[in-house]
């Protein structure tokens, strides 16, 4: 079972090569495809030697995402973000999920790097409403079989909830694997705008997304809170 591990990055210097070091100490084996999607503070140079396929695409998570997987050569996709850090333990907690054959993909559940305690109750709460409804968002290391990822035409061009799209999709298609390992992803978009105002903020975009606003419209409506 080969993995490829894509990344989309934009502007993302101080947090690219950690993430990048981590994936490759936890996934030795495994491909790993930097999709810039235009950075202009040096992320490209800092990615190009920690990566061992760089691609540059149109700027846009889904689209970005997409570009990584035309490009990748294994028989399973990862995606993981930026600003992500991956356990040391990430192959083989894929592996051993997805050895049982009826499992198309998963998801890891996640922590903040922040020892805040409404940080950590954010990042508790994430992992169990996930696992309650067995989808998973683009901060928990969505992976999926690369057939089943096809199947499902990858992520849908979507400028919001591209990940909560792809994630509902991929639960219909089979049963997920809700990995207990955890990734620790930035509490940057708490930090920034208020943890309560950015939890309230988030759920509001989710439920309207779910309650079939368009999201272009939410994407206006709303800043950017990823």
């Amino acid at each position: 079972m080969k993995l490829s591990v894509i990344v989309p990055m934009l502007n993302k210097a101080p947090a690219i090569a950690r993430t990048l070091e981590a994936i490759r100490t936890g996934a030795p084996q495994a491909e790993i495809i930097v999709v810039d999607g235009g950075s202009t503070d040096g992320s490209s140079q800092i990615a190009r030697p920690r990566c061992d396929v760089f691609v540059e695409a149109p700027r846009g998570r889904a689209l970005q995402m997409n570009s990584g997987a035309a490009r990748a050569s294994g028989d399973v996709l990862v995606f993981v973000h930026a600003d992500t850090i991956v356990p040391t333990t990430f192959a083989a907690d894929i592996e051993t999920a997805l050895a049982d054959s009826e499992i198309v993909g998963g998801r890891f559940d996640v922590c903040l790097d922040d020892d805040h305690p409404l940080c950590r109750l954010i990042g508790a709460l994430i992992s169990i409403r996930s696992r309650i409804t067995r989808t998973g968002t683009g901060d928990q290391a969505i992976f999926a079989r690369r057939k089943i990822f096809e199947t499902l035409g990858g992520f849908p061009d979507l400028p919001i909830c591209e990940d909560l799209d792809f994630a509902r999709r991929l639960k219909r298609a089979g049963r997920v694997a809700c990995l207990r390992s955890e990734v620790i992803t930035s509490a940057r978009r708490w930090k920034k705008g208020g943890i309560m105002r950015t939890v309230l903020r988030m759920w509001i975009i989710r439920s309207l997304y779910l309650a079939g606003v368009s999201p272009v419209r939410l994407a206006r409506m709303y800043s950017d809170v990823r």
